[in-house]
């Protein structure tokens, strides 16, 4: 395969990967939270979260959507539903509080994180246009730190990714919590997959904008015919 046809396959997938961060970036599903169910035929509070929002949802469980041993939901039951920022949240009872500065403690860390990581897209992108728009060997120079951009913005979609599991961690496996069943939702798979087709291309990228290995053992990489993206 032509060396061309790699770099317009790496760009594509990155272009992926890159939808998916951003959408894990911009919705509330990472994680979603479910309390015990006391009595049938009743509201019960469920809650998912992002990285900057906190949703509790009032659902009714009756004996139809009841399954036994399981907590509130699903989720995707109807139900009033009340977002709030992090920043602007009025904690009242003692175990609001709790989930409040669990949330905001972990979530401010989570969220930088993943500002770092848009930021590396950006550049990265930056340095692919700049790329796409040179000729000669500047086109080749610029594919290495869009390489390494794409991959450093993985590593910091990983960190945010373990930040907020170990939020979700500290909060199920608290005594003072009121959460007995958890699981990740479509954000969290979202920011997954950008954290493997933006690290794992950036690491591609970077190879192919290498130098052409020797064809012959005598040759060194300096003697080697240059290999340059048309």
């Amino acid at each position: 395969m032509h060396k061309r046809t790699k770099i317009r396959i790496a760009v594509f997938v990155l272009l992926v990967g890159m939808a998916c961060m951003f959408t894990a970036v911009v919705t509330d599903h990472w994680a979603v939270l479910s309390p015990k169910v006391e009595k049938l035929n009743q509201t019960c509070e469920a809650a998912h979260f992002g990285l900057w929002r906190l949703c509790k949802k009032h659902i009714y469980i009756s004996s139809e959507n009841y399954v036994q041993g399981h907590g509130c939901g699903p989720i995707s039951l109807p139900g009033d539903e009340n977002c709030t920022y992090f920043g602007h949240f009025t904690p009242g009872q003692d175990t609001e509080i709790f989930e409040y500065k669990t949330q905001k403690e972990y979530n401010i860390s989570a969220a930088a994180i993943s500002i770092f990581s848009l930021a590396f897209m950006i550049l990265g992108s930056l340095c692919l246009m700049g790329s796409c728009t040179g000729g000669g060997a500047g086109r080749d120079y610029l594919l290495k730190p869009a390489g390494m951009f794409f991959a450093f913005a993985g590593l910091c979609a990983f960190i945010s990714l373990e930040v907020m599991r170990q939020s979700v961690k500290r909060m199920i496996e608290s005594e003072d919590t009121i959460w007995i069943e958890y699981y990740y939702a479509w954000s969290f798979a979202c920011a997954c997959t950008g954290f493997v087709l933006l690290f794992l291309t950036g690491i591609a990228l970077l190879v192919l904008s290498m130098p052409q290995m020797p064809r012959n053992p005598w040759e060194t990489c300096m003697d080697a015919e240059p290999d340059q993206v048309e």
